[in-house]
């Protein structure tokens, strides 16, 4: 795989997975203020803390990143591929913002 490229994940996929209840790791690299706005769910880490603590992320199953809008997610997505040699994630498109068109509940910041 080319470790320049990301993939992405919409957020119809990923809502499809979570209701097949898939083996899938899903990770929010927002700051913990924003987890106080609105949440999907997903193990918290930083994107400031990436590196220090990649070996908390899974390399056995499919790993969705995400963020607010899908930028940092995809920051994130391709500095594990190109540092650590990810080759299992997956950006959330959209990020959470994409996610809250499919649930209302969420609150857009």
């Amino acid at each position: 795989m080319n470790q320049d490229h990301v993939r992405n994940i919409t957020a119809h996929e990923l809502a499809r997975l979570r209701a097949e209840k898939a083996d899938i790791q899903l990770i929010d690299v927002r700051e913990t203020d924003e987890l106080d706005i609105c949440s999907i769910g997903g193990y918290h880490i930083p994107i400031g803390q990436i590196d220090i603590r990649q070996q908390e992320i899974s390399r056995e199953k499919p790993v969705i990143i995400h963020c607010k809008s899908g930028r940092r997610g995809e920051m994130a997505v391709l500095f594990l591929q190109q540092n650590h040699g990810f080759i299992n994630l997956y950006n959330l498109d959209g990020g959470i913002v994409g996610f809250a068109e499919l649930d209302s509940s969420l609150t857009i910041y």
